[in-house]
């Protein structure tokens, strides 16, 4: 079949390697995509969140699955909107239908499904420009670190964690009568600060049956130690070490199962990858919120591990046959370094040559903020390429990723050097 993958980071090469391997892949497409993908599949250059052009492409060029990468095209209805229509109704769409995408698309969605279905998370409220005042009391009535989570979609920039008072109120004004990160701060979720050690946890389900993936930590601060600006990531390693038997039966029984049983409930349909942020506080996991796709750069470390054919994984859902199959998944660790320009997050410099990427040997580099240009490879982002190896534990995995890093240069490249430090 043909195969088209929305998106353009390090996550859709990877979701490109995978489904170029399968079987029943005849061709591959990749909406924009980027050098990497550009080697093994072809680049179509439209806004994927133009539904309307991603229809006449998909028609064009006879696609009959569309695997979407990033949350915006799913949080805006590309589901519905391809399950609407005549012509399109029969594209399987990997990704699930709008209302479902409201579990990342909206906090306050979020956390009222979490309390409803008593699955453990952190006591918040919701407030508007209109009740302002009755936030201010609220974080009164908290200990700080105060946490702000504006409500909506802010390119992964809209949560604040504040120690003090004054700044809390100051921020929350901000968000709220500022407009501070636009119509996604028009709520604000006011949330209680939790102390312990995140982790992320991946579900597959067809609506009926759920698959859980192999678990990843990743490491979102641009500064070593966890410090500085937050990034999209700067690096992950999978399966995470202290996530042992105990914990993820405790994961499965007290925040899968409700929250698949909890979909079924609300009747809502819901087909794809369900990303959970985790916090472990004293042996106890916590959800910090949902996604409704894989992370990025988890996906550098999950997929690698997964030995299934992923295109055969994804047909399941068409007759809800998902526990039919048997996950196999690589037993060793998996660790991947992001390389990112200098300046990111903030400023930085775009077009710059890359070299030594054909050096890389025992790992896989995947490329995100990267565009090809005749021969050579040019950045084209904050983050550029993601380095992954295996290992027999993760301090193994991230010693091969680092040497193989370390064959790579561009002007200003930076990386941090202390992925799994905490573990």
């Amino acid at each position: 079949m043909n195969i088209l993958i929305l998106g353009s980071g390090g996550r859709e090469h990877a979701f490109a390697l995978k489904v170029a391997s399968s079987k029943l892949t005849e061709k591959l497409f990749v909406a924009p995509g980027n050098s990497g993908t550009q080697q093994i599949a072809t680049n179509v250059p439209i806004d994927i969140n133009d539904f309307e052009e991603v229809k006449r492409t998909s028609l064009k060029l006879g696609i009959s699955m569309i695997i979407v990468g990033p949350e915006d095209p799913l949080v805006n209805g590309i589901h519905d909107f391809f399950s609407k229509d005549e012509q399109t109704k029969s594209i399987a769409i990997i990704g699930p239908k709008q209302n479902a995408a409201s579990l990342e698309g909206s906090k306050d969605f979020a956390k009222k499904f979490l309390v409803r279905h008593n699955i453990p998370t952190a006591a918040y409220a919701t407030f508007t420009r209109e009740n302002l005042n009755e936030g201010f009391e609220f974080l009164k009535t908290l200990t700080p670190p105060y946490v702000l989570k504006a409500d909506g979609l802010a390119a992964g920039k809209g949560v604040l964690i504040l120690d003090n008072f004054d700044d809390a109120k100051n921020q929350l004004t901000e968000m709220l009568v500022g407009e501070k990160f636009g119509i996604a701060s028009s709520k604000v979720v006011i949330e209680e600060f939790l102390d312990g050690i995140e982790l992320s946890c991946f579900v597959l389900t067809d609506g009926v049956n759920y698959k859980v993936l192999p678990t990843a930590k990743d490491y979102k601060r641009i500064g070593e130690g966890d410090t500085g600006l937050n990034t999209g990531g700067m690096g992950a390693i999978s399966p995470v070490p202290f996530a042992n038997e105990k914990l993820l039966k405790k994961i499965e029984q007290n925040i899968i199962v409700p929250t698949i049983q909890g979909l079924k409930k609300d009747d809502i349909d819901y087909q794809g990858f369900i990303f959970i942020g985790l916090i472990n506080v004293n042996n106890e996991p916590k959800v910090i919120e949902y996604n409704v796709r894989m992370g990025d750069p988890e996906t550098e470390v999950v997929l690698p591990r997964i030995q299934n054919d992923i295109v055969e994984i994804f047909q399941s859902f068409k007759n809800k046959t998902l526990d039919k199959i048997e996950l196999n998944v690589d037993h060793r660790s998996a660790a991947t370094v992001v390389l990112v320009s200098g300046g990111y997050p903030s400023n930085y410099n775009k077009g710059i040559k890359i070299t030594g990427i054909d050096h890389v040997v025992d790992s896989t580099v995947y490329h995100a903020g990267a565009v090809q240009k005749k021969e050579d490879v040019y950045t084209n982002g904050g983050r550029v390429l993601a380095i992954t190896s295996f290992g027999n534990n993760f301090q193994e995995a991230l010693t091969n990723s680092y040497k193989s890093a370390s064959r790579v240069n561009f002007e200003g490249m930076y990386y941090r050097k202390d992925i799994g430090f905490d573990l």
